[in-house]
């Protein structure tokens, strides 16, 4: 179900500092389109776990005869496994009465997590627009929490699929774009 890109170093042990993506089928894009995977990976230990039909705390959706576990899921299971950076790509699967993003930074923070950034939905529906909301609210009461504006930076561009959500590979590698500097930063913070 969920797949681990692997940019790391030898199984014995890496210098780079791990990296993990949990997303939905709009992060998933890293898993098929290589360029923008070693763009957001050079240098770091990035693993990707981003899957369709996954939600951030509901019982994601079923997809393919399976429901995928949700992030805070991936979150309680992974801990301190998931590196000091980790990047929350996950909503467009979600409802607002159940996108509670302190839930999932209080289980990031038990896992050791120094920096997440957390990357806002492409504002189509108001549904989206309101997880917004309480991604940038959340940033004002976590620390840790940088939010990457995808919906502003991605603004007229011409990086998606018919449904005007899901990315071609210009938008991966846009999407990537927008993380890298955000991901080395937060390798920096500590």
């Amino acid at each position: 179900m969920a797949l681990a890109v692997g940019a790391s170093a030898s199984a014995g042990g890496s210098s780079r500092p791990r990296v993990t993506v949990i997303g939905d089928s709009v992060a998933a894009s890293f898993d098929y389109v290589p360029a923008a995977r070693r763009y957001l990976g050079k240098g770091i230990d990035l693993r990707s776990d981003a899957v369709v039909c996954r939600r951030l705390v509901a019982a994601s959706c079923a997809f393919q005869g399976s429901k995928p576990p949700t992030a805070l899921d991936v979150v309680s299971a992974e801990g301190h496994a998931l590196g000091p950076v980790v990047v929350v790509n996950v909503g467009y699967n979600d409802w607002t009465a159940v996108y509670d993003v302190d839930r999932v930074m209080r289980a990031l923070t038990a896992a050791g997590v120094r920096s997440v950034i957390w990357v806002t939905l492409r504002e189509t529906t108001s549904n989206y627009a309101t997880n917004n909301r309480r991604i940038f609210a959340a940033s004002h009461r976590w620390k840790r929490l940088v939010v990457a504006d995808w919906n502003a930076y991605s603004r007229g561009k011409a990086w998606f699929r018919e449904d005007g959500l899901h990315l071609t590979a210009s938008g991966a590698l846009g999407l990537a774009r927008l993380l890298r500097p955000l991901v080395l930063a937060g390798t920096r913070s500590g």
